[in-house]
């Protein structure tokens, strides 16, 4: 993914280290959105906050506060309960959290994880813990969304405890070291994700999109059952585009915000499984529940770009990642094997209408050969022309990764359900197996580092 704007909040430590809870020239109130209800269609979304008179700053959210062009009838109904305080702790526990939930920040320099015991955040270049926050009751918390590297986060309860409810997002600020804001639905959050200027929240079979800076909500997506909470969006400043099932199996929806068009795909012929998008939203990653073939298409006019194959047994896919330059293509599966692809496509030719594949480019190298053998191709299962992974890197089987590419060149990271941090590094030549650099397991730790 792109690197942070020059907009973007202080990175770590400082944006934690800064603020003094005790200063009294600090200004601690939180967002105080305003909305009415949708009398005709009777939303999902509620919002709800007790502090008044102050916004998300703006080094967190940006200048973007366009107006949506949405009825004021749409917006969720307001309330004036207060958040309570759940009264965090950095303290360490003497027992190993169970893990909730992974997921890494929007420029894959740091991971969130949920605990049952609550949340922490780290640092993947060098790999240590910025901090944890461990909840007196309760604490279970099943999704953790950051936004780049800034004090803002999105969570939700989750696990057989959890510290809050799993049908509410709650806005997480660790200046405040409380939650100033919440959103309420009538049925369980899937995921969440995080702009600068927009926070999308996604249900089973419904995705809503909000305006950070006052809450404002700006659009309502249906989609075919999505238990997975499968959703990603562009962190480009310019456009933002929004990837999500469509309404039937196998269709993937992409919403182009600055142009206001909507394109539908139809991916694969079964249901999607996963998909990634590039950190300018023009190029997109998508593997079905077969898991054999990962698909790379222009998100601007739809078209088939490459195909690659993970492999000829059926596979779970656990995620798909996008090197910077679009370059590499990591893929991780309950295979126990992280690929790295060789993408022949790029941001810039995203959108031209022929496809770029490496099985396209050896068909224009004609030869009398190739000629020759272009009936038996025909004949032969496609399976034999298939593209496969450059490089690979043995994992334990029976636990779910996920995969991303690092900061240093030719580096991938990989997070594990049990607690496992490694950092390969393969070579783009040669290929083969990935050489492992370092190995840590964050579960067990009971120190920050």
């Amino acid at each position: 993914m792109a690197t942070l704007s020059s907009s973007s909040p202080p990175p770590w430590p400082n944006a934690w280290s800064q603020r003094n809870p005790n200063n009294p020239n600090q200004n601690n109130n939180p967002i105080s959105p305003s909305d009415q209800r949708n009398p005709t269609e009777d939303p999902e979304a509620s919002i709800e906050r007790g502090f008044k008179d102050q916004r998300l700053d703006d080094d967190v959210v940006g200048e973007d506060r366009t107006d949506s062009g949405v009825d004021d009838a749409e917006r969720p109904e307001s309330s004036s309960d207060s958040v309570q305080n759940p009264n965090p702790s950095d303290e360490n526990q003497d027992s190993a959290p169970n893990l909730l939930h992974l997921s890494f920040n929007q420029d894959h320099g740091c991971f969130a994880v949920g605990t049952d015991q609550g949340f922490r955040i780290y640092n993947c270049d060098p790999f240590r813990e910025i901090f944890r926050r461990v909840f007196d009751q309760g604490g279970g918390i099943g999704i953790v969304e950051m936004l780049f590297r800034c004090n803002i986060l999105a969570v939700v309860g989750g696990g057989p405890d959890p510290q809050y409810p799993s049908h509410k997002v709650m806005i997480w600020d660790d200046h405040q070291n409380r939650c100033i804001g919440e959103l309420s639905f009538r049925s369980e959050v899937r995921a969440v994700r995080l702009r600068r200027d927009r926070i999308i929240v996604v249900l089973d079979q419904k995705i809503y999109v909000y305006n950070f800076s006052d809450l404002k909500l700006i659009h309502q997506i249906e989609t075919f059952a999505n238990p997975k909470g499968l959703c990603e969006v562009s962190q480009g400043a310019e456009s933002f585009v929004l990837v999500c099932p469509g309404l039937q199996k196998g269709q993937v929806r992409v919403e182009h915000y600055a142009s206001k068009k909507t394109k539908f795909i139809l991916a694969h012929g079964s249901r999607i499984a996963c998909f990634a998008l590039t950190q300018d939203g023009k190029v997109l990653a998508t593997a079905s529940t077969k898991g054999t073939l990962v698909r790379i298409y222009s998100t601007s006019d739809g078209n088939l770009l490459q195909e690659v194959r993970r492999g000829a047994d059926r596979a779970e896919i656990y995620s798909l990642a996008f090197s910077p330059t679009t370059q590499w293509l990591a893929v991780s599966s309950d295979k126990g094997t992280v690929h790295v692809f060789s993408l022949k496509v790029n941001s810039g030719s995203a959108g031209n209408d022929k496809p770029h594949s490496a099985a396209s480019d050896a068909n224009h190298a004609v030869s009398p050969t190739s000629s020759s053998l272009s009936f038996i191709k025909g004949v032969l299962p496609k399976y034999f022309s298939s593209e496969w992974s450059v490089a690979q890197f043995r994992l334990p089987e029976g636990c779910q990764y996920i995969v991303a590419f690092g900061h240093q060149k030719n580096t991938v990271v990989i997070l594990g359900m049990d607690g496992s941090f490694y950092r390969c590094q393969f070579d783009p030549v040669s290929g083969g197996e990935m050489t492992q650099l370092e190995f840590f397991n964050f579960q067990n730790s009971k120190e920050t580092f």
